[in-house]
């Protein structure tokens, strides 16, 4: 059926590679094809060598739709096939915007206007990933398609920054960089750092790629003395150091590297009890939240927040490729008594028996 037609009902989570990236694909040809949907824009970071993405987009021109691509030139390595795509794009009649000048546009967004009952109906999706069929299949990222105004209504804010830079606009549920992620972070921890003192349920789930921000390293060290209880899962480089007695005795992290590249940014805040949630396409790193332009979204549908929690603690009970950030900075692995848990397979198997039921 309709995909539109779904998302307006309600929100979707798509967790590639375990989630096929098609639906991605089927959002923008129903839009291209819609003769109801008046516009289309998106951010391209990276594209696959012979991108469906794109060509849904020139056929959407081709069918009378404004179409605007943001798309990033200096996409590290791929940037030769950027400039190739943002030609092929610009000569079919599609709107180019090329970054923002002094920073690299790093967000994965969509948002498409259609006509309905003579208004305009947003709908949208936000990812932690590029929109690439191709690193869809090895690359684990959470992408939430969505028709909630108060969060599409926001997405538009982001594109119209594009193009008018000097304007710096407010959000009130997105978290978006260079101008409000540091804040926005340091907020919800200093929240949980209030909770814990009040004695109030109070902790923190993290999963990114890697964490070198030393002034939110600093922030976590503050909450884990607090009492905060923070669980983190980081694939690459990571400059916190957990364990340590007067300083991050509360903290715990661990790098699950397996057969699929862990690409999730996921965020999740006790809230003293009615949890917060937030994907993203930024890292806790200084580039990413001062120098690029990043967009995480709120999750609000709560069988898809359990969803998140679920897939995390599968990830954080990894025993069989989760190797442990500590002192000695000996990159051993994980021990532990319990049955073995290979989290990736444990993750398939999650969403099998979703599947089934």
């Amino acid at each position: 059926g309709s995909i539109l037609e779904s998302i307006a009902k309600k929100d979707y989570l798509q967790y590639t590679p375990y989630h096929t990236f098609t639906y991605v694909l089927k959002f923008l040809r129903e839009a291209a094809l819609d003769p109801k949907v008046r516009s289309i824009k998106i951010t391209v970071y990276r594209l696959a060598s012979n991108s469906q993405i794109a060509a849904s987009l020139i056929n959407a021109v081709k069918n009378g739709k404004q179409v605007t691509v943001q798309i990033e030139l200096q996409a590290r390595f791929d940037e030769q096939a950027n400039i190739e795509y943002a030609e092929q794009l610009q000569s079919e009649g599609v709107k180019l915007i090329f970054g923002v000048p002094g920073l690299k546009v790093h967000s994965k967004i969509c948002l498409i206007e259609r006509e309905e009952n003579g208004a305009l109906k947003r709908y949208g999706f936000v990812s932690t990933g590029n929109f690439n069929e191709s690193t869809a299949r090895i690359y684990t990222d959470f992408t939430l398609f969505t028709a909630d105004d108060s969060i599409l209504k926001e997405l538009n804010k982001v594109f119209d920054f594009f193009e008018t830079t000097y304007k710096i606009n407010k959000y009130k549920h997105l978290i978006v960089s260079p101008h409000y992620t540091k804040n926005a972070f340091m907020k919800l921890i200093d929240n949980e750092i209030a909770n814990a003192k009040q004695g109030k349920v109070a902790f923190i789930k993290i999963k990114m790629n890697s964490f070198t921000s030393y002034k939110m390293v600093d922030k976590l060290y503050e909450a884990s003395r607090a009492g905060v209880k923070i669980q983190l899962i980081i694939r690459g480089i990571c400059c916190l150091i957990p364990g340590v007695e007067g300083m991050s005795e509360n903290i715990e992290a661990i790098s699950v590297i397996d057969k699929f590249l862990e690409h999730t940014r996921f965020f999740a805040f006790a809230n003293g009890g009615d949890t917060k949630m937030y994907i993203s396409s930024a890292d806790w790193m200084t580039r990413n939240l001062d120098y690029r332009v990043e967009v995480g979204c709120p999750i609000y549908d709560e069988d898809i927040k359990k969803e998140l929690m679920d897939t995390f603690d599968i990830c954080w009970r990894d025993n069989m490729k989760a190797r442990v950030f500590n002192e000695k900075q000996d990159n051993a692995y994980r021990k532990s008594s319990i049955p073995k848990i290979r989290s990736q397979f444990a993750t398939y198997d999650y969403y099998a028996k979703r599947q089934e039921s």
